[in-house]
């Protein structure tokens, strides 16, 4: 019998992005800079379902924002928007309290035995709707092992290209086109690829099969973060394949806590708080325990399985 592919010993935290990783939303430095109206951006963008479903046409109430931000760029009201820009736009995002020290005390908690001794190791990944670019901005660039977001190019490369490469950068260009888009239901796609494997070996087919205990992260592995009721199809998943859920929610104004509220009492997150992860807080203490829980789970179905083995001992705890 051939070995499995993985030992199966990573724990995987997924987040959402906007008041989840950062108190607001990451456009904010972007309107901001371009003195544009966010109410009305946002306001318009929500118009965009209807204007073109009374012509009989679809677009997806996720990503219209992305067409809309291009045509901002072509009215002038975006100028010399460019990737290399929306980076720059990042690097002004202001983090959650405790970000992004969380993510390092949480691979700090299983590098000491006896998890260390398993092999037992933490990875973080971002799923949002959002510009990936901009994720990319921020420090959580440099702690993350994968990020999904919505891609903006520039115009592509004209037909052959192959041959007679453009001298067009892809970072410095003007976007002009959406080139990738994640919505809150394609997330599940991103939470399969994380469970099969497949953004580290990507000769395994996402929509190909797989049996449980050849996957790289068990779903029971995986806690995933969010904030509202537009993560329910991921909250759905992870929670009913074994996973952990958690809602956080933002203050003031515009609080998102009876939204977050709602989905404990519907059973579709595990548990709440404040987007606050400084050490000691209610959301740290909930996610550092079920980080310790889901790691003693793993030493303790090992040591189990070396017990059963004759003459290998297991580890003494």
């Amino acid at each position: 019998m051939p070995p499995p592919l993985y030992i199966q010993t990573t724990i995987a935290f997924i987040w959402d992005f906007d008041r989840t990783l950062i108190p607001g939303y990451m456009q904010n430095p972007l309107f901001e800079t371009y003195g544009v109206d966010a109410s009305l951006f946002w306001k318009e963008v929500n118009g965009l379902v209807d204007h073109y479903g009374d012509q009989g046409l679809m677009v997806s109430k996720d990503t219209a924002y992305l067409g809309h931000i291009l045509s901002y760029v072509a009215a002038g009201k975006f100028p010399d928007l460019s990737n290399e820009r929306l980076r720059d736009f990042g690097a002004q995002i202001e983090l959650a309290p405790g970000m992004p020290d969380f993510m390092t005390r949480t691979r700090a908690l299983v590098a000491r035995d006896p998890y260390a001794h398993h092999g037992i190791k933490v990875e973080h990944y971002i799923l949002s709707t959002g510009l990936r670019q901009m994720i990319y901005g921020t420090p959580f660039a440099d702690v993350v092992e994968g990020v999904w977001g919505s891609e903006l190019i520039p115009d592509p490369p004209p037909p052959g290209y192959l041959t007679h490469p453009p001298s067009d950068d892809a970072r410095t260009g003007v976007v002009s086109q959406v080139g990738y888009t994640i919505d809150n239901t394609t997330k599940t796609r991103a939470i399969f690829e994380i469970n099969k494997g497949v953004n580290h070996d990507p000769e395994i087919d996402v929509n190909g099969v797989l049996a449980p205990e050849e996957r790289r992260v068990p779903f029971k592995n995986m806690i995933y973060v969010a904030d509202g009721p537009s993560d329910v199809p991921v909250f759905s998943l992870v929670g009913k394949m074994g996973g952990k859920t958690f809602g956080v929610y933002t203050l003031g104004e515009h609080s998102n806590y009876e939204g977050v509220k709602t989905l404990s009492a519907q059973g579709r997150i595990m548990g709440m708080g404040e987007t606050n992860y400084n050490e000691g807080s209610p959301s740290d203490l909930w996610l550092m325990s079920t980080l310790k829980e889901l790691a003693d789970e793993i030493v303790h179905d090992r040591e189990r399985a070396l017990a059963s083995v004759p003459g290998v001992p297991g580890h003494v705890t």
